[in-house]
């Protein structure tokens, strides 16, 4: 039996899957970097994440070989990363792998001088290639060292450069041609027959639908909404996104989002349950429900843990087969729910199979519901309880197979993503259990995931909380915490906010730069401190922050803030027009700035029976705010018991009024 190497006291599953390997991995710490110091070796540093395809498959074909191990215990200190747990540490040598090849991507495998300055990187390497790169740089090292110190300092400062923001133009003002200029290029994009975009692999990227539907509801654009509106049709009804147990993979492979790549990711579905719930909200389209509340559903069956946290991570693998957990050949459907061809229609059940994969079948819906009620002449009552008796059926046998494993750590950021799709899911499908369960899991990481001096922890596992928090753990709290008081009106959670909001203005402010750092003062000195500022699968950091404090600049009257937010958006305005969709959550800002952010505030005692009704309106650009003993400046002297709704816009209020439908006049 081989020994365990030092990954056997990680937290992060990821690192527990390598520490059987025979390489003798560490961890990233002081120990490790001090060792490769003392022993003048050069490190490698490995980053991955468990749901990582092709992270397993590497460690296969190499970490597990005796032959690869042979090499990098001989001439390295090997350092495993879990990018979930680290992002600073994979940011850094993400961008100097971009740097050297134009691309990246996971497994990322880097290779620095002592001083962990990278001198070469990469993704996926072949075991022969792997090999002959270790001896090459290992020979080089010790024949031409100066060579290697060389390129590592041209390749540092190039990363210390990259992707800084100017200082935006203070006397530029926002327009209209502004927005027409970031969206129309981003149009051309568009993939109207399968949605989503013309290019494969097909990403959800929730955030750039939440943006252009926002932008087509206000700008009253019927091309967008109908791209909007195709696109969530075809995720839900496409193998991405699971038939039978609800929420979405992480990406599918083809154009059509037939076959996905399996592993489903929290922070994805999180993301998606506050689109659909938008989508929703904004268009009243019933089968939007059904994602949200089967997506909620397999969180709860699946990805929550005692404490009332959420999960990280579900693998793409199990039994070694990507997929194998998901997919069914015709006869074993048939011997769970028979011989049913309106079953095999529905779910696009076919003996050959319907994918490369030789006689199985990914879950998919080729047909509206409305196309089989009429083939197979049916009622439309009896032909949902078939459906809902299939699922049900299937759902319990695919129980019994070996299961996909689960990454059980616990991160702030992707909680509190999670805590404001629960928000959102609650208040537009009028939902109380999903209130009750976001306040849960946000009162569990203020009570555990705090230390002493109002910082933040990153990651919860075990009973144990670990890794100071990073600009996105702060910035997303912030914000869930604001959805979670314009859902209850407890002014706690706003202070919270605000509390963080000023933890970072001091700690992770640049003072050269508008936007704010990525890690804090009180963390690591790593080779570069860099600013996160494209929108990516998850926003940034900075574009949500900046959002937070326009909308607390709001709540709280505090013109340093709403000015701060401003200043950041003109830093990153003149990219923006280039690559709309790497900036969609900016482009929520620019929309607000534009349209002014609608304060709702609601006074009397039938404040909830208003609140209800407001949140079966869309008005996305908006805060709401109510209650009778409140000390926020917006509901100062507005105490009454009659219901009164005021409405205030850009500093005018205008008169108050008695009912959700005059105020709605107000808003238009």
């Amino acid at each position: 039996m081989q020994e365990p190497n030092s990954l056997i006291h990680a937290s992060s599953p990821y690192l527990l899957q390598h520490a059987y390997n025979p390489v003798e991995w560490y961890e990233w710490s002081e120990t490790s970097l001090k060792k490769a110091k003392d022993e003048n070796k050069l490190i490698i540093v490995s980053v991955g994440y468990s749901a990582c395809h092709w992270c397993h498959v590497m460690e296969h074909e190499s970490f597990e070989s005796y032959e690869v191990a042979e090499v990098m215990n001989k001439h390295f200190v090997c350092i495993k990363v879990d990018r979930e747990e680290r992002p600073d540490i994979d940011q850094i040598y993400m961008m100097a792998v971009q740097l050297m090849n134009g691309n990246g991507g996971w497994p990322l495998n880097a290779i620095c001088l002592p001083d962990q300055r990278p001198i070469y990187g990469g993704t996926y390497f072949r075991k022969p290639d792997w090999i002959n790169i270790l001896l090459n740089l290992a020979n080089l090292w010790e024949k031409e060292p100066e060579k290697a110190v060389k390129y590592a300092e041209r390749l540092t400062e190039g990363l210390q450069q990259a992707e800084l923001i100017e200082a935006g133009n203070k006397e530029l003002t926002f327009s209209e041609a502004q927005l027409v200029e970031i969206v129309e290029p981003w149009k051309r994009n568009f993939d109207p027959i399968e949605g989503g975009y013309n290019r494969a692999p097909k990403f959800p990227l929730p955030n750039n639908w939440s943006f252009l539907l926002r932008y087509a509801f206000l700008k009253d654009d019927q091309a967008v909404m109908m791209q909007v509106m195709t696109t969530l049709e075809a995720m839900a009804t496409g193998g991405i996104y699971d038939q039978i147990g609800g929420g979405f993979a992480r990406y599918s492979v083809d154009g059509q989002w037939h076959v996905p790549h399996f592993e489903k990711m929290l922070y994805d579905n999180a993301q998606l349950i506050s689109l659909y719930a938008e989508a929703y909200q904004c268009l009243k389209l019933e089968p939007y429900v059904a994602v949200i509340k089967q997506t909620i559903d397999w969180i709860d069956r699946e990805m929550t843990s005692p404490d009332g946290l959420f999960y990280a991570a579900l693998d793409a693998d199990s039994e070694g087969v990507e997929g194998k957990f998901y997919v069914w050949s015709k006869a074993d459907f048939e011997a769970v729910v028979g011989a049913n061809p309106i079953l095999l229609d529905y779910f696009n059940i076919t003996e050959d199979g319907n994918w490369e994969e030789e006689y199985t079948n990914i879950l998919r819906r080729n047909f509206s519901d409305e196309t089989l009620i009429q083939k197979y002449n049916l009622d439309e009552a009896g032909f949902e309880a078939t459906i809902e008796e299939a699922k049900l059926k299937l759902l319990a046998k695919r129980a019994e197979r070996v299961r996909p494993e689960l990454d059980d750590k616990c991160l702030t950021a992707w909680n509190a993503q999670m805590i404001k799709a629960l928000t959102d899911a609650a208040q537009v499908l009028n939902e109380n259990k999903y209130y009750e369960k976001a306040k849960k899991a946000a009162s569990f990481i203020l009570n555990n995931l705090m230390d002493e001096d109002g910082g933040l922890y990153r990651n919860y596992k075990n009973g144990k909380a670990s890794i100071n928090g990073f600009l996105d753990d702060y910035a997303f709290l912030i914000e869930a915490l604001i959805a979670l008081y314009e859902t209850d009106f407890n002014e706690a959670w706003l202070n919270e906010a605000k509390e963080l909001t000023d933890y970072v203005l001091s700690n992770f402010a640049d003072e050269h730069n508008v936007m704010f750092f990525y890690t804090s003062n009180k963390g690591e000195n790593l080779i570069a401190r860099k600013h996160e500022v494209m929108d990516n699968v998850i926003p940034a950091s900075n574009s949500v922050m900046a959002q937070n404090l326009q909308k607390l600049g709001l709540f709280f009257d505090d013109e340093a803030y709403r000015e701060r937010a401003s200043a950041m958006l003109k830093a990153v305005l003149p990219r923006i027009k280039a690559y709309g969709s790497a900036y969609s959550n900016w482009s929520i800002q620019l929309l607000n700035e534009l349209k002014g952010i609608n304060e709702i505030a609601i006074a009397g005692t039938d404040l909830r029976l208003v609140k209800k009704e407001l949140d079966q309106q869309y008005i996305p650009n908006k805060i709401v705010l109510a209650g009778t003993k409140s000390t926020l400046p917006l509901l100062q002297h507005k105490q009454s018991e009659q219901t009164k709704i005021y409405v205030c816009r850009n500093k005018t209020c205008q008169l108050p009024v008695a009912t959700v439908e005059e105020a709605l006049q107000h808003i238009k």
